[in-house]
C-alpha cells in the first residue's frame, strides 16, 4: 500500500503540495468516493483512483527503448539542450533516467527507466554485458585493428595509462572510409571514439546497436520510442 499524494505524485500529477491541494478540494476520487486526505493508504493496482475526472493508474517501474537521435544529451535535465527524457510523452513516472549515456553526437539504442538496479546490473563492469555499436571510420581498417581491438588499447589521456577490455571488431567496409561492428563490454568516457583514435583513426558516425540481448527496434526512427515488450524486459532481467 502507498499514500495516496505518493501515488498521485509518483504519476506526474504534481508535486506533493500540487496534490494535497487538489485531494483537500475534492478533485480526488477513490472508488468513486471523494478523498479528503493526502495520508490515506491506497493499494497499487486494485484501488481505482481518479484526479480532476483522470483516472490515474500505478506504475512501479517503465521500461523504454528510445532510438536516441543526434543533438540530444543523455540526462534527466540539461539547461542548453533537449534530453533523452523529454522525447519519452507517454511516460507516467516522473524519476525516469538513461541507462548509460551516449554522446550528444551518438545515436541508437538506449534503454529510459526508472529500475535502479536493473540499470546497476547492465552496467557493472563485472557482468561483462555486451554492447555492439555500428560506425563510420575515417581511414582504412585493417586486419592489424581488428588484432589491437582484441587484445586491448591504451586509451589513456595526458600520459597516464588505461586499458581496454578486449573488443571484437567486424570489418564490413575496408576503404577510404570504412564502416565497422564493434562490440566492448565497457563503458568508458567516449571509448568507442578513443579506440579508434588509439589507432590513428577517426569515427565519423557512430550508432549503437545492441546491448545485452536488447536489440534496437529497426521500425524506430531517430527520436522515436516504444515500451520493452514482456520478452525483452525479461531477457535484459537476465543479463
Amino acid at each position: 500500500m502507498i499514500r495516496l499524494d505518493k501515488y498521485l505524485a509518483d504519476m506526474g500529477v504534481g508535486t506533493r503540495q500540487e496534490v494535497k491541494r487538489k485531494i483537500r478540494k475534492g478533485l480526488v476520487l477513490i472508488n468513486d468516493q471523494a478523498a479528503r486526505s493526502p495520508d490515506l493508504k491506497v493499494r497499487e493496482g486494485e484501488d481505482r483512483i481518479f484526479s480532476e475526472g483522470r483516472e490515474i493508474l500505478y506504475a512501479a517501474y517503465e521500461y523504454f527503448m528510445l532510438n536516441k537521435p543526434a543533438g540530444v544529451v543523455s540526462a534527466t535535465e540539461d539547461s542548453r539542450d533537449a534530453t533523452v527524457t523529454d522525447l519519452i510523452h507517454e511516460k507516467c513516472r516522473k524519476d525516469l533516467f538513461p541507462v548509460g549515456r551516449l554522446d550528444k553526437d551518438t545515436e541508437g539504442l538506449l534503454l529510459i527507466t526508472n529500475d535502479g538496479d536493473l540499470a546497476h546490473r547492465l552496467l557493472s563492469p563485472r557482468r561483462h554485458v555486451d554492447k555492439t555499436y555500428y560506425a563510420r571510420i575515417r581511414g582504412r581498417v585493417t586486419k592489424e585493428d581488428v588484432q589491437m581491438f582484441a587484445d586491448g588499447l591504451d586509451i589513456g589521456m595526458k600520459g597516464y595509462e588505461e586499458i581496454t577490455m578486449p573488443g571484437k571488431l567486424e570489418i564490413l567496409v575496408s576503404g577510404e572510409e570504412s564502416q565497422i561492428r564493434l562490440t566492448i563490454q565497457e563503458g568508458k568516457y567516449h571509448q568507442v571514439k578513443r579506440m579508434f583514435q588509439a589507432v590513428d583513426k577517426e569515427v565519423t558516425y557512430l550508432k549503437r546497436e545492441r546491448m545485452g540481448t536488447l536489440t534496437l527496434d529497426e521500425n524506430l526512427k531517430p527520436g522515436e520510442y516504444r515500451r520493452l515488450t514482456k520478452e525483452e524486459l525479461e531477457g535484459v532481467r537476465r543479463c
